[in-house]
């Protein structure tokens, strides 16, 4: 089992990779706990890759690409979303944020040499482009804080901006919202937001609305400003070693 304080002590995270039904390459905890801002009661995500036999792709019946499933144990919420490792790979290629956070993720539950592969060709898929997706996550999350003005939106929105500017700078994928507080000039009173999100899953958010909108349309310029500076290339160079290592793996499988 991984060792993070944020996880209760007493979940057993390996035996999920035993019940499931084709094998896993990997396993990391994604989410609040990946963010840096769990809260007691927040669910644990589980994200992953699975290795479909390859007669599964070949035959007529419609192969599960994408796995789903959610229980409880102990009072806890468990959420587990894998995706067959030819799709996981062509959504990295697609400047996907989110799946590469998921691979990168330091909170490594089940990990396995192709797993390992996978890290290493990492930096091969990422792109100036990548700042799309952080760009539209944002949004998505800044809407959400609008509509309910719960506090857990406007982290995630905060998170994702200072994670797209601080890639597009370093070439570095970090989703660790207080890491990234020493990497990328971020409003003052964002630590002050991670603790009452820890004390509270889904509570409101004490702030005044003005600044805090104005400081995402400043974060959202500096975030234009990163991606035209970047020195990140416009495509992606890992397609062929992607390709051969798909290719491979499933032979091996």
């Amino acid at each position: 089992m991984i060792a993070d304080a944020h996880l209760p002590a007493d979940i057993d995270l390996t035996s999920v990779v035993a019940a499931e039904p084709d094998p896993l390459l990997f396993a990391t905890v994604s989410g609040a706990h990946l963010y840096g801002f769990p809260s007691r009661d927040s669910d644990v995500d589980l994200r992953g890759v699975h290795l479909l036999p390859a007669p599964a792709l070949l035959g007529l019946r419609e192969p599960e690409e994408t796995r789903s499933r959610m229980w409880f144990t102990d009072g806890v919420e468990m959420d587990l979303v894998t995706h067959d490792l030819r799709k996981f790979v062509r959504l990295m290629l697609r400047r996907n944020g989110y799946v590469l956070e998921q691979l990168l993720s330091p909170l490594v539950v089940h990990s396995t040499e192709a797993h390992r592969e996978l890290v290493s060709l990492a930096p091969g898929v990422l792109t100036r482009h990548h700042a799309h997706h952080y760009r539209g996550f944002a949004g998505t999350q800044w809407r959400l804080y609008e509509k309910n003005h719960e506090l857990k939106p406007l982290l995630y929105t905060f998170r994702v901006l200072l994670t797209g500017i601080h890639l597009m700078r370093s070439g570095e994928v970090q989703a660790d919202l207080p890491t990234l507080l020493g990497e990328v000039t971020a409003p003052a009173y964002l630590p002050e937001l991670i603790e009452a999100k820890a004390a509270a899953e889904h509570g409101g958010a004490d702030v005044e609305h003005a600044r805090v909108a104005a400081d995402i349309e400043a974060l959202h310029a500096g975030l234009d400003a990163a991606q035209e500076a970047s020195k990140l290339p416009d495509e992606a160079s890992a397609h062929d070693a992607l390709h051969d290592l798909v290719v491979r793996v499933r032979l091996e499988g």
